[in-house]
């Protein structure tokens, strides 16, 4: 059955991508940039990230996302010449409106499977969805909030039932390129701290907390991650 659920949240005013019609996106007002790797443990899920590479401040930058940049991460102007379709297909529903809900003893979860990036922070100590069914155990509770908070796509997010409220890690605004070693790929682009994403056509989506943009330029849910990359 399908609970209902308070979204909302604050929106950040300074930062925004744009992301222009078969080309890259733009990122304006200077977000941090960084490198952030998938730690894995030994059957090879995410359990951690790890930060590496932090690039130099800018104002404004272009940022590839037809994949085939001989500069990545940022555009050099590829996508003309291979005549790059960044043709945005995905829902432009809220969220909750599309979620999935998982009921727990004192944690609700709620699942968009479609905007999953396969990071895979949500397969240790049985899963979070069996963690959400079992948070009335602290130990259980604690880590399905944990996996909850490292889920890069927003793919899942956690609520408490007493209040109703989600449960969100403070983030300021960043971009993270997502790498995994364990699978020998690079990832979307981890957008994080509410920072507002406008489409081509001036449609701005829901604005959330934790969101992955595809940089492969193979996903089918464009501008988001849908795991391609892993293909």
């Amino acid at each position: 059955m399908h609970t209902k659920i308070e979204g909302g949240g604050n929106i950040s005013k300074d930062n925004k991508i744009k992301i222009t019609k078969d080309g890259p996106y733009i990122v304006k007002n200077a977000i941090p940039l960084m490198k952030m790797k998938i730690v894995v443990n030994s059957e090879g899920d995410g359990i951690d990230w790890k930060i590496g590479k932090k690039y130099p401040l800018q104002k404004n930058i272009a940022l590839c996302r037809c994949g085939e940049s001989r500069n990545k991460p940022y555009c050099d102007g590829t996508h003309e010449k291979i005549d790059f379709d960044g043709t945005e297909t995905a829902d432009k529903s809220p969220y909750l409106d599309l979620a999935l809900v998982y009921d727990g003893p004192t944690l609700k979860l709620t699942d968009v499977e479609e905007i999953c990036a396969a990071s895979r922070f949500c397969a240790p100590e049985g899963g979070t969805w069996e963690l959400t069914e079992r948070s009335d155990d602290p130990k259980a509770r604690k880590l399905a909030i944990q996996q909850t908070a490292n889920c890069p796509s927003g793919r899942l997010a956690i609520w408490e039932n007493e209040t109703g409220e989600e449960i969100e890690p403070e983030l300021k605004p960043s971009l993270g390129l997502v790498e995994d070693p364990h699978k020998n790929a690079s990832g979307p682009i981890c957008v994080r701290g509410k920072v507002p994403i406008e489409s081509a056509d001036g449609f701005t989506y829901e604005i959330r907390n934790r969101v992955t943009l595809c940089r492969c330029g193979k996903s089918s849910n464009k501008p988001f991650c849908d795991a391609s990359h892993l293909d």
